[in-house]
């Protein structure tokens, strides 16, 4: 038997493939060879030069992943999960997340937001990162940054920005965790499921979803379903900037979120804890839309 693996073909998704096929071999006692890791070339790796919002949002990255996983083609798909759309196809489901990573954003260019140059400009496709940039920094402008690792640094050496902003767990897979300069979610909260590692299966998949489930990781699941329960609730897309963080201690769970405007100029933050789920992640949703400014509340709710 081969458990083939699907996957996009950028380096880190190829590291995070790995990470998943090591996993399952450790767990199940098989051999390397016994498992093929498939990659699939999406629509958000082919076009670089627009922002995702444009052409079709997160799906850019999931559905030739889904058409092979439904074609029988392959056995899983491994995403990272902040580039999951929050709505998935009923034939699918997320069997598995490994331990999640530094949830951190690390800055590059910079040794911290406060010492950007007046009027500098930072490079990114994210527009939650824009707007937590500009709502600390109003004088930065953003100009969009698109491709892997390499490409967002090669750009920046190239001057293109001043500096730009990554998630830590992915330089760290990549060996590349001295670069930047991390910074606390106390100040720049991070992405959604950011730092995760997702694997989905076919949904009635009985045995390829029993592997998979032997390799996952409890907590992460519980935090970051909840994270996605927030989006869910908040009916947010691509275009709409907002960050949150679910921890665990003691079997409470707690959720910090913030929604800004575009352009940084309004914002509203909440914490709530709580007994884990989806109902705690709505309630702070609810809360956060009911004391939004209208600027930040249009972006959010459909």
């Amino acid at each position: 038997m081969t458990f083939r693996i699907g996957t996009r073909g950028s380096p880190l998704a190829l590291v995070q493939a790995h990470m998943v096929r090591d996993a399952l071999c450790a767990m199940h006692g098989w051999p390397e060879s016994d498992v093929e890791i498939v990659v699939i070339r999406t629509t958000g790796d082919r076009v670089q030069d627009r922002a995702l919002a444009e052409i079709g949002g997160k799906a850019l990255w999931t559905k030739e992943l889904d058409r092979a996983l439904l074609a029988g083609e392959i056995d899983c798909a491994v995403h990272s999960m902040k580039d999951v759309e929050t709505i998935r196809p009923e034939a699918i489901r997320i069997a598995a997340l490994l331990p999640r990573a530094d949830v951190r954003e690390r800055l590059v260019g910079a040794d911290s937001i406060a010492t950007l140059r007046p009027g500098a400009v930072l490079g990114t496709s994210s527009p939650r990162r824009a707007a937590q940039v500009k709502r600390l920094r109003p004088d930065v402008t953003t100009i969009l940054f698109r491709g892997n690792v390499a490409t967002r640094l090669a750009k920046l050496a190239a001057g293109e920005a001043d500096a730009t902003l990554l998630a830590a767990a992915g330089l760290e897979r990549l060996g590349r965790d001295d670069v930047g300069v991390a910074i606390d979610t106390a100040l720049l909260l991070p992405a959604p499921a950011q730092g995760a590692v997702g694997i989905e299966v076919r949904a009635d998949d009985d045995a390829a979803g029993a592997l998979v489930e032997a390799i996952g990781d409890g907590v992460t699941q519980a935090c970051v379903g909840a994270e996605r329960a927030l989006l869910a609730r908040l009916v947010a897309d691509c275009h709409s900037p907002v960050a949150a963080l679910a921890t665990m201690e003691g079997g409470v769970m707690h959720i910090v979120a913030e929604l800004l405007a575009e352009d940084g100029s309004a914002h509203v933050t909440g914490a709530i804890r709580g007994d884990p789920g989806a109902a705690l992640a709505e309630a702070l949703a609810d809360d956060l839309l009911d004391r939004a400014p209208e600027s930040v509340r249009r972006l959010f709710a459909g």
